[in-house]
């Protein structure tokens, strides 16, 4: 989760809190709390804080600052849709609005409405650009982050007809697509219903080095029509304002709070416009009141350019829109280097399989973590469009392993600086798995890439690691006051559940300690080897420690999410120990009598469905999941790659959780960069993966990716021995590698056939059925 709810108790809980110690403000605030009949709000925040462990951030300011900025768009949600309800209103709202509709959620005494059910987008962008225009499932297109949108209908000119309003079609009108074409990145949305047909290509591209989005529209119809492009007050999260609207150059550009241009290749055949008082101009297109500039108080103006659309003839429309606001908004240069997709997509690694579904959610997948690493590495193109180290590290481990090595070099180069003096590398506070994380991925791109990492890194790695040291609890620690040796009570990953010493913070700390303990032994570096090896001794100790002491009907012989919690959807987290940190061996039996605990409670449609928070389907953790399975042997890890695969959208994308109705997204961003890595990573890892000192080959390859005739190929895919190219079909294996140093023990382990140890590479080697 990345979004809080922002009350007046959790307010008090964080910035006020030091201020309502005092006796009279406590007495202030309750009397106040009388005298108007509402819940004395120290008396609840005592309540609410009962849930969980005491800690000293109850919620990350982060987390707030976000939940305010949410819930203040779903606060204006309130106001402006659900009594105008006869707008066109973005799919979301049309289906969420609408009773009957499998999306329909009930409004009563919500606080905010906000897009619950359909939280699905897909970015346009270049490999190089840090700009993300968005796309819904219905053709909306959002130019700007968080901003106004444009919408493209077919209306009837002169009698009653079928009109066309993208958001209003059903499932099976509409196709959507993310095709790679003429080295551009397309978004492509196809409608047709009752004859008409409307079809939008949206890309992005360079105009004298400042990021344009350029869309394309198609459009047919049996009779006489207007072609109309819409520019609508709300984007995919609801309203966004539209305060100031104006005709430009004879009708060829619209431009939009007196700041940004929408531009036409032709001039319409007329514009209409509509304050909010009036309605939506959907409803005023036939009368032309010659407005050409119209303002909004209420930041609801709403224009209509249309276009003539003669019976049976194709009409073909191409809209322009310079992002310079956006650069200028976030001081981002206006002078980007021009670099094509085929250039940057070249070296990187390749996936050939028959199974097309699959190698389109890969070409997805890959274009997907490089939009997101054009400049600071974020985890979603809109939602999400800030940085995370738990999202950068787990993203960065597989842009390390297809060949983007260069772009995790300029990531962790930015590292320091985001670490405060104490050594703790801050995204948020009050979550405790950063230093860990940033311990593992520094010694894993290390690893793959052979280098040795500069000093400045390798000081603040150190101070880093002396934070674990000082933050754990001490040995000495009461009990009743938390498990000494673990780290404090903190939020976590936030979808885990209330404030508790979680057993993710841990794994996290040992996790890193132990890899950069061999980078540092590798390099020399004795003295710092020798603390963080004792360090990562001390962190398993009490680790191990604290599990054994949960009782056994609390447990059920797996890890809960905390010492003190029951065995509930937030043990997900304890399976960081398997993956991707693999800190006990293959199959471990408390590691998979949990995975058994979640396949068999938390499962819905395949997934894993996270109860706490997400309250829906997360395909990352259900690749994690499978990647457990995989490194076990278990052949069920591919039900869980199948169902993953069956619940990403048209477009190749995973929201960051899905859901189970409805299956679009229910949290979080539509197009989630974690989603993406961790699909890259599990087809990765069915090819080529790592055991300690020895590289598995294609344990993961399914029997019908190489059945009869057919060849399974990936690489090169990046190892800490170099680099590997795996082709596999049903009678040999091929294994092209070029080994820096000493190369490892490899082994082919195709399922349903016999396992070759030490196995050679590069010439072909027979393999034989089991």
């Amino acid at each position: 989760m990345r979004l809080a709810d922002c009350t007046t108790g959790t307010l008090l809980a964080n910035g006020s809190e030091d201020m309502v110690k005092f006796l009279p403000w406590r007495f202030i605030i309750r009397r106040a709390a009388r005298r108007y009949g509402v819940i004395d709000p120290i008396e609840w925040m005592a309540r609410v804080r009962a849930f969980s462990q005491p800690s000293e951030v109850q919620e990350p300011i982060e987390l707030l600052r976000a939940g305010i900025v949410f819930h203040a768009r779903g606060l204006v949600n309130v106001k402006a849709i659900q009594h105008n309800l006869d707008w066109i209103w973005p799919f979301w709202v049309e289906r969420q609005f609408k009773p009957g509709d499998p999306s329909f959620v009930p409004r009563a005494f919500s606080f905010s409405h906000i897009n619950l059910t359909h939280r699905n987008w897909t970015a346009a962008g270049l490999p190089d650009v840090p700009v993300y225009p968005i796309v819904d499932p219905r053709g909306l297109i959002t130019p700007l982050h968080d901003g106004w949108s444009i919408d493209f209908w077919i209306v009837p000119k002169h009698q009653p007809g079928p009109r066309l309003f993208p958001s209003k079609t059903s499932d099976a009108e509409t196709r959507q697509t993310y095709p790679l074409e003429n080295d551009r990145l397309l978004v492509r949305t196809i409608i047709a219903a009752a004859g008409n047909s409307l079809s939008s290509e949206v890309s992005l591209s360079l105009e004298n080095g400042v990021p344009q989005l350029e869309i394309s529209v198609t459009a047919s119809c049996p009779h006489d029509a207007w072609l109309i492009a819409a520019i609508r007050p709300y984007n995919p999260e609801g309203i966004q304002f539209v305060d100031h609207l104006a005709v430009v150059d004879g009708g060829r550009g619209i431009t939009v709070n007196k700041k940004t241009t929408v531009w036409f290749d032709e001039a319409p055949e007329g514009t209409r416009m509509a304050r909010y008082e009036q309605g939506d101009v959907y409803h005023n297109l036939e009368a032309d009141n010659g407005a050409r500039e119209i303002s909004c108080d209420a930041g609801m103006a709403t224009t209509a350019a249309l276009f003539s659309l003669a019976a049976d003839e194709t009409r073909r429309l191409t809209t322009k829109v310079s992002l310079k606001e956006e650069c200028d908004d976030r001081n981002l240069p206006t002078n980007f280097p021009s670099t094509s997709w085929s250039a940057t997509l070249a070296p990187l690694a390749k996936l050939e399989i028959a199974d097309e579904h699959m190698r389109f959610l890969y070409d997805a997948a890959v274009r997907t973590v490089v939009l997101l690493s054009a400049g600071e590495l974020v985890p979603g193109p809109n939602t999400y469009r800030r940085f995370w180290f738990r999202d950068a590290c787990l993203m960065m481990a597989p842009l390390l392993t297809i060949g983007l090595a260069d772009r995790c070099e300029r990531m962790l180069a930015e590292f320091p600086r985001r670490q405060t003096f104490a050594g703790y590398f801050l995204s948020q506070d009050g979550e405790w798995d950063s230093n860990g994380q940033v311990l593992w991925i520094a010694a894993r791109f290390a690893a793959i890439t052979g280098k040795r990492l500069d000093a400045t890194m390798e000081n603040s790695l150190a101070k880093a690691t002396r934070w674990l040291a000082r933050k754990r609890l001490p040995e000495n620690h009461p009990p009743e006051k938390g498990p000494a040796g673990l780290l404090p009570a903190g939020f976590s990953a936030e979808h885990l559940g209330p404030n508790d010493f979680y057993y993710w913070d841990d794994y996290w700390a040992l996790g890193g300690l132990l890899e950069i303990t061999k980078y540092w032994k590798l390099h020399g570096e004795e003295r710092r080897a020798t603390e963080s090896a004792k360090l990562a001794d001390e962190y398993s100790r009490a680790i191990k420690r604290t599990i054994e002491a949960i009782p056994e009907r609390k447990s059920r012989g797996g890890i809960p999410a905390a010492p003190g919690r029951r065995m509930d959807a937030g043990a997900i987290g304890s399976m960081v120990a398997d993956y991707p940190l693999h800190l006990h061996p293959p199959g471990d039996k408390r590691l998979m009598k949990t995975a058994e605990i979640l396949m068999t409670e938390c499962f819905h449609r395949g997934g894993f469905f996270q109860q706490m928070i997400h309250s829906g389907i997360n395909a990352y953790l259900t690749l994690d999941l499978a990647q457990t399975l995989l490194r076990a042997g278990d052949p069920r890890f591919f039900d869980l790659i199948r169902a993953t695969a069956n619940l990403a959208s048209p477009t190749g994308q995973w929201p960051e959780a899905i859901h189970p109705n409805t299956l679009g997204g229910c949290m979080g961003d539509g197009q989630h960069g974690w989603a993406a890595a961790e699909w890259i990573m599990m087809i990765r890892n069915c090819f080529v993966r790592e055991e300690d000192d020895e590289l598995i080959i294609g344990s993961g390859i399914p029997g019908e990716w190489i059945e009869e005739t057919r060849t399974a190929r990936f690489g090169p895919s990046q190892t800490p021995w170099g680099p590997v190219n795996v082709s596999v079909s049903a009678r040999q294996v091929r294994i092209d590698a070029n080994w820096r140093g000493n190369p490892p023990a490899v082994t082919v382990a195709v399922p349903g056939f016999a396992k070759i140890f030490g196995a050679r590479t590069n010439e072909d080697i027979d393999i034989s059925r089991a």
